[in-house]
């Protein structure tokens, strides 16, 4: 048969015409724009997705293709069968992407077509950029604090928070006196940052609100948010004693217990009987109690003789051990420990002298009171002195997050930056003694 416009000898088709005559007298591109504009902040990195969401996404990418198919009209009408792009000069600021479509034109006549749609990127500063560069930095702050001396809570807590990148939408991040704080522009995402550190560490939440501007005629208010937590001054390892009516409630524990584990509860550990009671942290906070001893009270002490008791309870077991300080053998002590699994004749262990002890606490005076029997010394955990003179340098190494210092902490004295680094030694052996804290976080290999 002959094509019906040019006379064309053509195969035969419901449209009596050949592909050209189709294509001349027939576009299927028509009503789809062959330009188009998409918006780009250069604070961010981000593409504008109609009407307000900005997105990341890199050049050549899924995301940026999908981002330039959302932004053609009339594409619903027809059958897009292929789309990629086609490369340009990263600064150009044009995007070229090549299309490839169906329609069906006449009766059981279909006509495919490829033609290239440009993009021109144009700079918009998103929402957050704009408030940064206007100085309008936040409009929620989550202050976290904890009074303790040391600052090993605050290091675990860096760790814990860039294992699961939970400071990504902050602003900027400010180190406090005790503790840290983590500045927003949007109240959703600080309240997404408190709902984690409440699911890591049990702190008490108060929350506040500051008028900033109201428009009375369209009802609107802008308020800036505060929402201020504080950590239980209870650490790992501490020794404290319970009030009366809290160990009671605690399956009738001990009042004097050393913290085995800190969670969003705590978990507290009599060391002569191993029962182990979770209190939780609105427990704590009706009930509040300070710790007697931590970390810079532990004492070395060597281990000369270890009998079993056949008492476990999952990873401690039972045992009394003979004992002498470190620095004067001469004297030695019977003493009742939870360390029995890993405990050996030879071994080093750190430990609470309470001999000559004297705290200021009321519970404590209460706990002394009522005659019950305080132990000469509370063995907390297995000491490796031999591993760490062998150990020339760590292989491994932590990532930090970027703090900015308050200008009142900027000029810190040379005790204030020794304490500081002694706080990181101790918190750096810790994770190499401890497998289970080793757990919560990321190590990364050091270069050689």
């Amino acid at each position: 048969s002959l094509c019906a416009s040019c006379g064309t000898v053509i195969a035969p088709n419901p449209a009596n015409m050949c592909i050209n005559c189709i294509r001349s007298d027939v576009d299927i591109t028509e009503g789809i724009p062959k330009q188009a504009t998409i918006h780009y902040c250069k604070g961010c990195d981000r593409y504008l997705q109609p009407p307000n969401v900005w997105v990341v996404a890199e050049l050549e990418s899924k995301e940026l293709l999908t981002l330039c198919l959302k932004k053609l009209r009339g594409l619903s009408k027809v059958r897009l069968v292929d789309a990629g792009f086609i490369w340009t000069e990263p600064h150009s600021r044009r995007v070229k992407v090549k299309l490839t479509i169906q329609k069906e034109v006449f009766a059981n006549t279909i006509l495919q077509q490829v033609f290239v749609v440009e993009y021109m990127v144009s700079t918009q500063q998103c929402e957050e950029c704009t408030r940064v560069a206007a100085q309008l930095t936040w409009k929620a702050v989550v202050q976290v604090r904890q009074k303790v001396s040391h600052k090993r809570t605050f290091l675990w807590l860096e760790q814990v928070i860039l294992k699961h990148n939970a400071h990504q939408n902050t602003t900027n991040i400010k180190e406090a006196k005790d503790g840290i704080d983590f500045y927003y522009t949007s109240r959703s995402h600080a309240i997404r940052m408190v709902e984690f550190l409440q699911s890591v560490v049990p702190a008490k939440l108060k929350t506040s609100e500051q008028l900033i501007s109201q428009d009375i005629h369209s009802g609107t208010a802008n308020y800036k948010f505060s929402y201020s937590l504080e950590i239980v001054p209870i650490c790992k390892d501490d020794l404290f004693v319970l009030p009366t009516k809290v160990a009671k409630s605690l399956s009738d524990i001990s009042p004097l217990v050393l913290c085995s584990r800190v969670s969003n509860s705590l978990s507290v550990l009599d060391p002569n009987t191993l029962k182990i009671s979770d209190m939780r942290n609105t427990v704590y906070w009706d009930n509040p109690c300070i710790a007697l001893s931590g970390i810079t009270d532990l004492v070395e002490f060597y281990v000369i003789d270890i009998q079993h008791e056949r008492v476990h309870n999952g990873r401690f077991g039972l045992a009394t051990a003979e004992i002498s300080r470190s620095k004067d053998l001469s004297q030695t002590f019977l003493v009742r420990t939870h360390l029995g699994n890993i405990l050996r004749p030879g071994d080093h262990v750190l430990g609470y002298d309470l001999r000559n002890a004297n705290f200021n606490d009321e519970n404590w005076d209460k706990f002394i009171s009522k005659k019950n029997a305080v132990p000469d010394i509370v063995l907390v955990r297995k000491s490796y002195p031999n591993a760490r003179k062998k150990l020339k340098g760590r292989n491994w190494k932590l990532k930090t997050i970027t703090v900015e210092e308050e200008v009142e902490a900027m000029g810190k004295s040379k005790a204030e930056k020794a304490k500081a680094d002694q706080d990181y030694e101790l918190f750096l052996r810790d994770i190499e003694e401890d497998p289970e804290l080793r757990g919560m976080m990321n190590l990364y290999k050091r270069e050689s």
